[in-house]
């Protein structure tokens, strides 16, 4: 009876650790789906514990990079490998030489193990993150890595996502997981946006009082605008330090990612014009808004002030962010206030604009604003990035469009021959409902939905409307997440995934590698890993 009971008792440590005995296959098709996949099914090599990953120790990025490697594969897998710099014979052997574009790779396995080239580190990185999606998650005594010779590289050099900051504040730490859930996806573009009519959340420390007063609230609607009439009757509000500011520039740049960052002008800056109320076209009062929507009160373009101001604010930008883009909104300025105003219409008459029949008086002075901001933040090796908006008075000649309202916005810019980030709001706005049945989702915005297979239908270049070299100046796609309505990490992350995984292909994958049900047969995979390093999704696919 003893022995039984012994043997009972070993039977259930075995089914216990069962799961760290077997070995499990690795899966190349992830999401996004690499350019060109070669598998041999019929051969494999064993990745187990104690095997090395090699790299050239006198380069920091590319022992940043095999530190990376190590850690996500003890987290995804339990293995745990060593590192072995300038290991020729390692297992994983990391090494710069590839012939092709900076983000390229080949990774290939076979019996001498796991090999990745590429031409720079960042392409090394890409390889790394699509090694990492390869790989089973669980633990297990040793992963079979069929052969495979993939080669790489992304359709879109700009390969965005936008996290609002100002509707609703995130701490440093949430913003980290969000670019942690970037780099996953092969994004290389974080636009933060910092400034809104609801918050200023970039210190300026020649403004002090920008983050002490124009960062708080005294309370947040409830519901999706002010006509309900109902305010949760809390302060609300919080900044970013500048030297938080470069503590995300950093952990960015570590992932190859840059960080774009928005101050929004001249519009949506209700919150300035609460700290310094001379620089509206009435005077104030203007508190910091509690509700959402497009308010009219507007900087003022006829006080000389106002150009001082956002030199000040731009120059600290330019500072403490080293993108080379520097986003200034330039969306939603409505013109009321600039047609009663006695400095505006002065300017207009002193600038000599006149009438076109194409763009009014007050579309032309925005475009003053504009320009005068270009050549500020030219002088500073900067260029311009704006919503669509910014070609209603006529583009300034380096100015990047960013179209929101469709893609007719991105069309004309690209016609223009400016680069152009396509990020239309019917498919890449991510903070609207991702299911028909909107009662099973937390409150978004909710005026259409953007479902998995609505974004990951999109075609960011339209051969029908642009020539050859017009299809050119399609730079990039972005996704967009507004948080009106998204107020805490978990809804954060649940707006956002798994829909990155659709736009990730739109993002990378040439328009014949597309396969929406495909796709789909290869999430589960994807959203495993989500569990693995502890974000929330929606779980539904339409």
């Amino acid at each position: 009876m003893k022995r039984i009971v012994i043997l009972l008792i070993a039977f259930c440590i075995y089914l216990s650790t069962y799961n760290g005995l077997k070995a499990q296959n690795a899966d190349y098709r992830i999401v996004p789906l690499p350019q060109s996949v070669e598998t041999d099914t019929s051969r494999c090599f064993m990745l187990r514990s104690g095997m090395g990953i090699s790299y050239h120790d006198g380069d920091a990025e590319m022992t940043r990079i095999g530190r990376f490697l190590q850690q996500w594969v003890e987290e995804t897998t339990g293995i745990r490998l060593a590192l072995a710099p300038n290991d020729k014979k390692a297992a994983i052997r990391l090494t710069l030489g590839l012939d092709a574009g900076s983000e390229a790779y080949s990774l290939v396995v076979d019996k001498k193990g796991i090999s990745i080239k590429a031409s720079e580190p960042v392409g090394i990185f890409r390889a790394v993150q699509s090694l990492r999606k390869a790989l089973p998650i669980g633990h297990w005594q040793e992963v079979r890595m069929p052969y495979v010779r993939i080669e790489d590289a992304p359709r879109f050099a700009y390969r965005g996502v936008l996290l609002d900051c100002a509707r609703h504040f995130f701490s440093v730490d949430v913003i980290k997981q969000f670019l942690d859930v970037l780099a996953l996806h092969g994004c290389n573009q974080f636009h933060w946006h910092l400034t809104e009519d609801q918050g200023w959340r970039f210190e300026v420390k020649a403004l002090p009082r920008l983050v002490e007063e124009g960062s708080m609230r005294e309370q947040t609607v409830i519901g999706p605008n002010a006509s309900t009439g109902i305010y949760d009757g809390q302060r609300y509000g919080g900044y970013y330090t500048q030297d938080e500011c470069r503590e995300v520039v950093r952990y960015a740049a570590e992932r190859y990612i840059n960080v774009v960052p928005e101050i929004d002008l001249p519009g949506h800056t209700q919150s300035a014009l609460h700290v310094f109320p001379n620089l509206g076209c009435t005077g104030g009062p203007y508190p910091v808004r509690t509700s959402w929507g497009v308010s009219r009160e507007v900087l003022c373009a006829g006080n000389p002030e106002t150009m001082d101001f956002l030199k000040t604010v731009l120059g600290e930008v330019c500072d403490v962010f080293p993108s080379k883009y520097i986003h200034i909104g330039g969306d939603e300025c409505p013109k009321d206030r600039w047609r009663e105003c006695p400095k505006c219409q002065a300017k207009i008459r002193e600038l000599g604009l006149k009438d076109d029949g194409k763009h009014s008086l007050e579309d032309q002075l925005q475009t003053y604003v504009n320009h005068e901001v270009e050549k500020f933040l030219n002088g500073r090796g900067r260029d311009l990035i704006g919503w669509d908006e910014i070609l209603a008075g006529g583009l300034t000649d380096g100015a990047i469009v960013m179209s929101w309202r469709g893609t007719k916005g991105g069309i004309e810019a690209a016609r223009q021959h400016h680069r152009v980030i396509m990020s239309p709001n019917v498919y890449a706005y991510i903070d609207h409902p991702q299911l028909k049945d909107v009662a099973k989702q937390p409150r978004t915005t909710g005026s259409y939905i953007v479902s998995c297979s609505k974004m990951y239908s999109f075609e960011p270049v339209i051969p029908d409307s642009l020539t050859n070299e017009e299809q050119k100046c399609i730079w990039g796609v972005q996704a967009n997440l507004w948080t009106e309505h998204v107020a805490y990490p978990e809804h954060l992350f649940y707006q956002l995934l798994p829909r990155l995984g659709a736009m990730s292909e739109v993002q990378w994958c040439q328009p014949e590698r597309k396969d929406f049900e495909d796709f789909k047969i290869r999430l589960p995979r994807l959203e495993k890993l989500y569990d693995c390093i502890g974000v929330k999704y929606c779980h539904s696919v339409e």
